[in-house]
């Protein structure tokens, strides 16, 4: 009996308070913040701390993970205890000036970044966030010494030449910003953001027709950047085009429906073209989003009375001449509803408020506290001809009645935040490149979708559901979701009990891959690796194991794939580290599990997927498809399988096919497939 105590207890030993195997523990901790379960990862690191509180590392990469929950207090003082132990590790200088930034502390980052630089001087990710941090503070002088020590390091680096530009635009330098954005745009004409940049810059310029070209191609790249449908829209507003213009607002309010750019300007123009209950609707919006928003009430009142609700429209000029008692152009359209409506008292009260003001106006007398002054009548009796010279957009933040019916665009400092989100953090930056959709995998949690696709189902598990073999539903899934909390406590919980099962019957291989599932979500995969073997050695049969076997040593090796790729191209940001060669050799057990799976199970369309994935990343793309092939047979709907194998072709060189396949990803519900497509033919405008 005390055997079986000791055997249950070796395997977990990261439970334990006291005496527990630090460095195991780190490597479970750092799997689970490389796969984003940032609640978990700290969990861990706590435990590493609480019994080596001398080592640096897991205070830098508690650090990290609280950098990504946003806690950016609580890093900074992980950051200053990781310093202590090490001063002489980039990374914790990295992301202490990340999390500083983060805090507006922008003096204390760029000392930080500074004396990274000391130690790693070709690292661009520090050159580009010490170049954010003095073009943020307006030192732009600094911001160009930056720049030109980032292009000595690396001459391609497009984003470089995009800052610069930003730089010289805030001397108002447009040539010169021009040329750098040419030259990002030349670089690299695969970057939505090089486009979407420079159509920004030629709208600016008053070159209408320039911008909305290369906010076409920005979209072109990427079809889901509201920013680039919102300011395209306003291109083609200067050239008249409406209703292109309206097609682009209805476009990036599908994508962002609560935005307040899209929804004024698009009631504004359904108004000009006539479509008045619509426009309502859209004022409405912006209404409920700002109720103190003068200039929308004014709007709605306008087109209220020309939809013949003067009731309703004599309430929102009220609203709006309670707020500005000097805007005479309420009085006058407040004065006609009140006609309307028999209120002829009410309408010469009204009509007397502007002949005053006429006669003040007449006598010299104006209202110097009002915004709006006493001519605004006049101004707006000007038809939209006499304007055509004038300005025609306003400031959000412009609170001017007498630009009510003006186009909004955003403001300047508005303008300059597509730089604010891009600090670069260390590792797991996100990769923009087109890649194919993830594994499968068993899970008893799943991320949410903007669209639901597809359920995904098996029969056999189903079973194993409907018997109560595991604590809750089995999913299957790609989108499997990092554990809160709460979830992270119950498993830790299931472990205990699954152990107790296991030693009153060791044999019993659901309890084994149970418990092995809990391993697994918590991120310790040598446990679970071993569980799940437990699981085939007691049933052969059981390919549920078999398939989760796959892909824990799957994530292993994509673990250590990632550690090869950061001392390959961040060595001096974490000197130290050991180097780590992964060949596909090392990939052959993860086949041969997907092999027996598909033996024990050749419905199972999930391994032939799997396969075909693991083929693919192992660039045996003519098998791959032949295993995508077959998990499409299988299942006629399966929109991962045709994205995946829509790819595949493309790499092949069959752009058709690919094509095609992707459309009918897009078809069933995967609708980043339309992206893709637009990135492998040519535009048609």
């Amino acid at each position: 009996m005390l055997k079986k105590i000791l055997l249950s207890l070796s395997l977990f030993p990261i439970l334990l308070s006291a005496q527990i195997n630090t460095e195991r523990v780190m490597i479970i901790a750092r799997n689970a913040l490389y796969f984003e379960d940032y609640v978990l990862s700290i969990q861990y690191f706590n435990q590493v701390i609480n019994a080596k509180p001398y080592l640096y590392e897991p205070y830098f990469y508690r650090a990290l993970a609280k950098i990504y929950l946003d806690d950016y207090q609580g890093a900074e003082a992980d950051c200053n205890e990781a310093l202590q132990r090490n001063p002489f590790v980039v990374g914790s200088y990295q992301i202490r000036g990340l999390a500083r930034i983060r805090q507006n502390k922008f003096d204390e980052a760029i000392d930080d970044y500074r004396k990274a630089l000391y130690y790693a001087p070709e690292n661009t990710t520090l050159w580009h966030n010490l170049t954010l941090c003095h073009i943020h503070k307006e030192d732009y002088e600094a911001a160009e010494d930056d720049l030109k020590s980032l292009l000595k390091v690396a001459p391609r680096y497009t984003r470089a030449y995009m800052m610069r530009g930003e730089v010289a635009l805030k001397q108002q330098d447009t040539i010169r910003a021009l040329a750098d954005l040419d030259k990002a745009v030349e670089l690299d004409r695969y970057e939505p953001d090089t486009w979407a940049s420079r159509g920004m810059l030629k709208l600016q310029m008053g070159k209408y027709a320039d911008a909305e070209a290369d906010m076409s191609y920005a979209i072109h790249l990427n079809t889901k950047n509201t920013a680039n449908y919102i300011n395209r829209a306003l291109a083609r507003f200067h050239q008249n085009n409406l209703r292109g213009a309206m097609s682009d607002y209805d476009i990036a309010l599908d994508i962002e429906p609560n935005n307040f750019i899209g929804h004024y300007n698009r009631g504004l123009l359904r108004a000009q073209v006539g479509d008045d209950n619509r426009a309502i609707e859209d004022f409405d919006f912006v209404i409920a989003m700002e109720p103190d928003n003068m200039m929308a009430i004014f709007n709605r009142g306008l087109l209220r009375a020309q939809t013949g609700d003067y009731r309703g429209a004599t309430q929102d000029y009220t609203t709006v001449i309670n707020e500005y008692p000097n805007f005479l152009t309420g009085y006058h359209y407040r004065a006609e509803a009140r006609k309307k409506l028999g209120d002829r008292r009410g309408a010469e009260e009204d009509e007397f408020k502007l002949l005053q003001a006429q006669l003040d106006r007449m006598n010299g007398k104006v209202d110097a506290n009002s915004n709006t002054a006493t001519n605004d009548l006049a101004d707006n009796e000007k038809s939209t001809d006499e304007e055509e010279g004038g300005e025609k957009t306003r400031k959000k933040s412009d609170r001017n009645m007498r630009n009510y019916n003006k186009i909004v665009i955003a403001d300047s400092e508005d303008d300059t935040k597509r730089y604010a989100n891009d600090y670069r953090g260390r590792v797991q930056d996100r990769n923009v490149n087109i890649t194919l959709e993830p594994l499968f995998t068993f899970t008893y949690y799943e991320k949410d979708a903007v669209v639901r696709r597809t359920v995904h189902f098996f029969k056999y598990i189903e079973a194993l559901n409907a018997n109560g073999a595991f604590p809750r539903r089995l999913l299957i899934t790609n989108m499997d979701s990092p554990l809160t909390q709460a979830q992270v406590d119950f498993h830790f919980k299931m472990i205990d009990a699954h152990t107790a099962d296991i030693v009153s019957n060791p044999n019993d291989p659901e309890k084994r891959f149970a418990r092995g599932m809990d391993f697994y979500l918590t991120q310790d995969f040598d446990s679970a690796l071993e569980d799940f073997t437990q699981a085939t050695l007691a049933d052969e049969h059981f390919f549920p194991a078999y398939f989760m076997r796959s892909l824990v040593r799957n994530k292993q090796l994509e673990y250590k794939r990632a550690e090869a790729a950061a001392n390959a191209t961040v060595v001096p940001a974490m000197s130290g580290q050991p180097k780590v060669d992964v060949s596909s050799i090392d990939y052959t057990t993860v086949r041969q599990d997907l092999d027996k799976v598909i033996e024990l199970a050749p419905d199972f369309v999930y391994a032939y997927y799997n396969r075909a994935n693991l083929l693919a990343m192992l660039k045996d793309y003519r098998a791959a498809i032949m295993d995508y092939t077959k998990a499409i047979e299988l299942s006629d709907d399966f929109a991962e399988a045709y994205f995946n194998r829509g790819l595949t072709h493309v790499f092949l060189g069959n752009n058709k096919q690919g094509i095609a396949d992707l459309s009918k990803a897009g078809e069933l519900g995967l609708y980043d497939a339309y992206s893709v497509i637009k990135r492998f033919t040519d535009m048609s405008e």
